[in-house]
């Protein structure tokens, strides 16, 4: 068994055993028990009391925190030239169309999302094998095919992400960074909850939310009250 080291002892002495938090008390907690020499992610898990397997119990959907997510969004735009210059102004990092599409073909993936519309959708849909295994293939229902690119680039910059339930019931997702305040926490935890707590599926059974847990990249979590969230 590995020695526990001088700060996992001190991080483990703020914590109490066995200990429901409220929010609030959560998120300043974070500041105490992170000890990365790197802005660390803060992260929420939340499992969720229904079956994924079902696709009338699958939960998915977009949420925009109001503080942002802290991370620099690398955003590429697929599109055709004459939206190329409302991707461009809008933030985009990268912006073209078939030039991208053999990057991409060649196992390129340097980015973060994928935007594109659906006049180009033939030849992006054809990119699935490289894209869909890492979460980058774009989808309407999570505002990534549209024509108005523009709008979609800087609601993604803004901090604008998209979830979905995984096989085990869980929702993973970072809402900010170690940096933010604990009021900047509070608050996009609260959003993203309130926004899973909106797509309940009205098969689901039994309770919705099971168990909620804050943490950052190296830290322990933190177990939440659910009933700690500000619903709206």
């Amino acid at each position: 068994m590995s020695k526990l080291t001088k700060n996992r002892k001190a991080v483990l002495a703020k914590i109490e055993p066995n200990k429901v938090y409220k929010l609030g008390e959560a998120a300043a907690l974070l500041k105490e028990i992170t000890f990365t020499k790197f802005d660390a992610s803060v992260d929420l898990d939340v499992r969720l009391g229904v079956d994924p397997r079902k696709s009338n119990q699958m939960v998915r959907g977009v949420v925009t925190l109001p503080h942002g997510t802290g991370k620099t969004v690398r955003v590429l735009v697929l599109c055709t030239p004459e939206k190329e210059t409302e991707a461009k102004e809008a933030g985009a990092d990268y912006v073209g169309l078939d030039e991208y599409i053999e990057k991409i073909k060649g196992g390129w993936t340097d980015v973060d999302v994928i935007i594109t519309t659906p006049n180009v959708m033939a030849k992006v849909g054809a990119l699935g094998r490289v894209l869909g295994p890492r979460g980058l293939m774009p989808n309407p229902k999570t505002g990534t095919v549209t024509m108005e690119v523009g709008k979609a680039v800087k609601e993604v910059k803004a901090g604008k992400i998209d979830f979905k339930v995984d096989k085990f019931g869980i929702v993973h997702s970072s809402i900010g960074k170690v940096t933010f305040t604990p009021e900047q926490i509070v608050d996009n935890a609260n959003e993203f909850m309130n926004t899973i707590i909106k797509l309940k599926p009205t098969t689901a059974k039994g309770t919705y939310v099971q168990s909620v847990f804050l943490s950052t990249t190296m830290s322990p979590g933190l177990q939440i009250d659910p009933k700690s969230v500000e619903t709206k």
